[in-house]
């Protein structure tokens, strides 16, 4: 199967086929998009943003977001590179979140963890961040691990060079680090494109009441 391809939307403008897939992922709507017609919405919201050169300021990402879709990626058969994956609504039994805070405003400096939770096993890894407003990216290193059990923290170290990386990670190139490059930011949700190509839906968590439990 090819990769979806870069075509306009010939009913709905992208930000409505995001904003019904949101919707029915939190419950609020009965029928949620097709997957190929999220990827498509994903690509035309990504060429929008870099042809409108839109940017968004650190604290627009800031709190906690609920993983709902996601592409990743796969090899090229026969042709070197990768592409696009199928893509795929995230089960609900298994909830991963991920949480932006900032430490240092001014300078875009913050903190990013990264966390999956099923049943009573919570695995979770914390470490700085950095954000390049004019480019929408923020890019970041897992410093710390942590795995708790029915909310009791067992097990809690430092990985990757733990603080001293923490301490270096300033200093370090972009091109070295993983990141997210988000293209579409709003109050519900957001969008980006991780460093290994694969696209993703993230909805804010605490503004409102997810309704249902079924995936």
């Amino acid at each position: 199967m090819r990769s979806p391809e870069l075509t306009s939307p010939t009913l709905q403008h992208f930000t409505t086929v995001l904003e019904q897939a949101v919707s029915a992922y939190r419950g609020e709507a009965s029928d949620r998009p097709a997957v190929p017609t999220v990827v498509n919405a994903l690509l035309q919201a990504e060429k929008a943003a870099k042809q409108k050169k839109l940017t968004y300021p650190l604290t627009s990402l800031l709190g906690q977001w609920r993983l709902c879709f996601t592409t990743g990626t796969r090899k090229r058969k026969n042709r070197g590179g990768i592409e696009l994956g199928r893509g795929f609504y995230v089960p609900k039994f298994g909830a991963a979140h991920i949480c932006f805070a900032a430490t240092d405003i001014a300078a875009d400096k913050g903190e990013i963890s990264n966390q999956v939770k099923l049943g009573g096993l919570l695995l979770k890894f914390t470490g700085p961040a950095r954000y390049l407003g004019k480019k929408n990216l923020l890019a970041f290193d897992f410093t710390q691990m942590q795995i708790s059990l029915f909310g009791r923290v067992v097990y809690k170290q430092q990985i990757r060079g733990g603080q001293s990386q923490t301490e270096d990670f300033y200093n370090q190139s972009i091109a070295k680090l993983p990141f997210f490059a988000f293209f579409l930011v709003t109050e519900d949700f957001i969008a980006a494109r991780g460093r290994g190509g694969g696209l993703a839906i993230w909805i804010k968590e605490g503004s409102r009441q997810e309704a249902g439990s079924r995936s």
